[in-house]
């Protein structure tokens, strides 16, 4: 036996089309019933905010070491780089740059998050290598070498 269903015929006596309704994850309308992951844990923080407080946690002991020569300079993390480089940078994607004090704008270190988060294999190669960017900046802001600065450069 073969069943018929018929649509509903429409207000002007044509048949109205067969509509389905979305489907949704909650089926019964009543929405989310509290966040993933609760505030605090580890996996609550965006990687974005990981990357931030890694880089604050290593300007803060450069500057331990370093405050009098670093005093005023701003530390930041943007996403990527802008697209036109800098003339003393020769070719790829640079991971961190300089900016010298320079009418009335302090000295500036900018390390890019995503280029350095594409070169690292996991979490403690992370570490180092933003360890490392952020060394290099402050080695040339200071015009001494990365090692002066950070007698654990390039050790991993």
């Amino acid at each position: 036996m073969v069943s018929k269903f018929s649509l509903p015929a429409a207000s002007d006596g044509s048949q109205a089309p067969h509509r389905k309704a979305p489907r949704r994850r909650d089926r019964r309308g009543r929405g989310l019933r509290g966040p993933l992951f609760p505030p605090g844990s580890p996996a609550h923080r965006t990687r974005a905010e990981v990357f931030d407080d890694l880089v604050l946690d290593i300007a803060q002991s450069l500057d331990q070491r370093w405050g009098k020569a670093l005093n005023g300079t701003q530390f930041a993390v943007e996403d990527v780089p802008p697209s036109d480089p800098a003339p003393w940078e020769s070719g790829g994607v640079p991971l961190g740059r300089y900016f010298p004090a320079e009418s009335g704008q302090p000295a500036r270190v900018v390390v890019y998050r995503r280029p350095i988060e594409v070169r690292s294999h996991d979490e403690d190669d992370l570490a180092d290598l933003v360890r490392d960017v952020v060394v290099e900046q402050v080695a040339r802001l200071l015009a001494r070498s990365p090692e002066e600065i950070d007698p654990h450069f390039g050790e991993r």
